[in-house]
């Protein structure tokens, strides 16, 4: 389980979204830019890994973690970090990023030019289930990463990455189901889903997409000595998500608090840590 050290810096970094922590003097400031499918999020952290600010923006800017709509990208990561540079009275100079698992080449340096249009130096790439476990600490096991288009996943041996790997599907095909139960329009579809009086009502509904997923997993960890998995994103804050999976995973499956928001603060702690940690290259 996590403890809670963890617990409460992803408690911080929620309140981040409305409260900014602010910033004495030259203090150094690292930054996470989480481009997803269906959310832009960026996480400030200060020394001692306190996140300071954090903004998002939901948006459709990609689909099934390809970039669809490169300009729309920029601007949101403008945005944002204008937004976080005003409310710190600082810059931001530079940023980590993070993609699916077994992203191309070619795709992810369209997440990097991305980044660097909004005039911020990439100074870390990494997948988006390793940036997750660099809040989870997860020494053996897996990390599942659900996002907005797809189901990605690292499996862990003595905290190293032995396998991963990325499939389709993800929240947006969960609107789809309720569009075409409900009648509704994506966006009423994401308010519907989001809705806490509707969480029991909503399982019943997607559950099938939620089985796909799991079963995408295991296809992935069939044959692998995988003793316990957590699962990361935003999707993942569906109630009972974890049972589905562990029924057909077979072995303990946990989610953390705020889950939407572990990877975009592991992709923060890899911008470089305040005790200097070699960061990996880009």
């Amino acid at each position: 389980m996590l403890d809670d050290q963890t617990a409460k810096m992803l408690r911080r970094t929620v309140t981040a979204l409305r409260r900014t922590t602010g910033v004495a003097g030259d203090q150094p400031l690292r930054c996470g830019v989480d481009l997803g499918t269906a959310s832009i999020i960026e996480v400030v952290l200060g020394p001692g890994d306190r996140p300071l600010a954090c903004e998002m923006e939901y948006c459709q800017v990609a689909r099934d973690g390809l970039v669809v709509d490169y300009m729309g990208a920029v601007d949101i990561v403008k945005r944002l970090t204008g937004r976080l540079r005003e409310r710190l009275g600082a810059d931001i100079t530079s940023a980590a990023i993070a993609v699916p698992p077994g992203t191309s080449v070619g795709n992810s340096n369209t997440h990097r030019y991305i980044v660097e249009a909004a005039n911020l130096e990439v100074v870390n790439l990494l997948d988006e289930p390793t940036a997750a476990n660099s809040v989870l600490g997860l020494r053996d096991g897996a990390v599942v990463d659900i996002g907005g288009g797809t189901t990605g996943l690292s499996v862990f041996e003595d905290g190293r990455v032995v396998y991963e790997a990325d499939e389709a599907t993800g929240g947006t095909h969960m609107n789809l189901v309720l569009m075409g139960r409900y009648g509704l329009t994506f966006e009423q579809a994401e308010r519907f889903k989001l809705d806490p009086a509707k969480a029991d009502e909503v399982r019943q509904a997607v559950r099938p997409v939620i089985e796909k997923m799991a079963m995408i997993v295991a296809k992935h960890l069939d044959g692998r000595a995988v003793n316990e998995v957590w699962l990361v994103g935003g999707p993942v804050a569906q109630k009972g998500i974890e049972a589905i999976f562990a029924d057909q995973l077979g072995v303990p499956v946990f989610k953390p608090p705020y889950p939407m928001m572990v990877t975009p603060l592991g992709i923060a702690l890899n911008a470089g840590r305040s005790d200097d940690r070699e960061v990996q290259p880009c």
